[in-house]
């Protein structure tokens, strides 16, 4: 028998979890998705502490009244660009989290790029 859908994200997971670590230059940009939101962290791997974060329960994307997962994955994008300019990043790992770069987690890549992030 195959492995779940959760079982392989997980293992998709762990295996980029080995390669990619954040650091206080270069947090890594963690990535979740449920079925109805999209959260994204900076997180420096080094200290253990999460840079800023952004989802799309924020008060500003929220009251945007945006309609489409996809528009509104693009919208955390662009704030967590925002965020991390304020805090003094530039440059992230990407951490998909065992999601496939396709559909909302793709769009906010994109999003955060346009916001100013380097990956």
């Amino acid at each position: 028998m195959g492995l779940t859908k959760l079982d392989r994200r997980n293992r998709i997971r762990r295996r980029i979890r080995k390669i990619i670590s954040g650091t206080s230059t270069a947090p890594r940009l963690s990535v979740y998705r449920s079925n109805k939101e999209i959260y994204v962290q900076l997180i420096d791997d080094q200290t253990g502490k999460t840079v800023t974060a952004a989802s799309s329960r924020d008060k500003e994307i929220a009251d945007a009244k945006l309609s489409g997962k996809i528009v509104i994955a693009t919208a955390v994008g662009k704030r967590i660009g925002e965020l991390a300019s304020k805090a003094g990043v530039s440059e992230v790992k990407f951490d998909r989290g065992g999601y496939l770069y396709h559909g909302r987690v793709k769009a906010l890549a994109e999003g955060a790029r346009e916001g100013g992030l380097k990956f």
